[in-house]
């Protein structure tokens, strides 16, 4: 389904002159989420982001108060196999874009992560979350997850137990579970996200592009690997 064109960008990106760019997922009426348009549009900019040599880490975060709802379900709805492909093209080039990106990305969340949030945040390689922030997998009993970063995260028994229930699970949890690496409060988590992007990106960024190729390789997902198989 097309965004309307008064509607405004789907997505807002901000860089400064630490090598730190941010790119804020924009559809806060729909608690952000993910429709194959917006896909679309963060794998464009993250391919732009991918070659620009400043680069040196990469925040991800929501507007509205939510991190993101996950894949726009009204999306699916549709049948036209046209529709079909794209949907699910857009879905496979989204998590290898974000997951494969050769510096690190950081996932600041706020509000819910489900779904295709969850997956989205588990994507990246580091999260710090409000401590209003909740994750959860609600669609699990309607269709496969991203289950192999969740898997890496936080160990087998937790993660199928997550997938399978598709219960919600708190900010305090995600700490307690190594999901998420700090909580902070709303009007602080872009300042906290941005130190230790900060951080981060003390590394030379051949250092850093090293060291994601080695997170890669561990994770033995290829850049072929279907969204349904990850």
């Amino acid at each position: 389904m097309a965004e309307s064109p008064v509607d405004p960008p789907l997505t807002l990106v901000s860089s400064g002159d630490d090598g730190v760019t941010v790119i804020t997922l924009n559809r806060p009426g729909k608690k952000n989420a993910l429709s194959i348009a917006l896909r679309e549009e963060v794998v464009a900019r993250l391919r732009a982001l991918a070659v620009d040599q400043a680069v040196k880490a990469v925040i991800v975060t929501g507007s509205g108060g939510s991190f993101s709802a996950g894949f726009d379900l009204r999306e699916f709805a549709v049948t036209d196999p046209a529709h079909v492909a794209r949907l699910w093209k857009s879905s496979d080039e989204f998590h290898h874009a974000v997951y494969r990106f050769p510096v690190p990305v950081i996932a600041a969340v706020d509000g819910i992560a489900y779904g295709g949030g969850f997956d989205l945040a588990v994507l990246c390689d580091l999260r710090i979350a409000t401590d209003r922030a909740t994750f959860g997998h609600p669609e699990a009993a309607i269709g496969p997850v991203v289950y192999g970063p969740l898997h890496d995260l936080v160990g087998g028994a937790v993660a199928r137990e997550l997938v399978l229930t598709g219960r919600e699970i708190d900010a305090r949890e995600a700490l307690r579970l190594h999901l998420v690496s700090e909580l902070t409060v709303p009007g602080e988590l872009m300042e906290r996200a941005r130190a230790l992007a900060r951080q981060v990106s003390r590394a030379p960024r051949e250092v850093l592009t090293r060291n994601k190729a080695k997170f890669i390789a561990r994770s033995a997902i290829s850049a072929s690997t279907p969204t349904l198989d990850l």
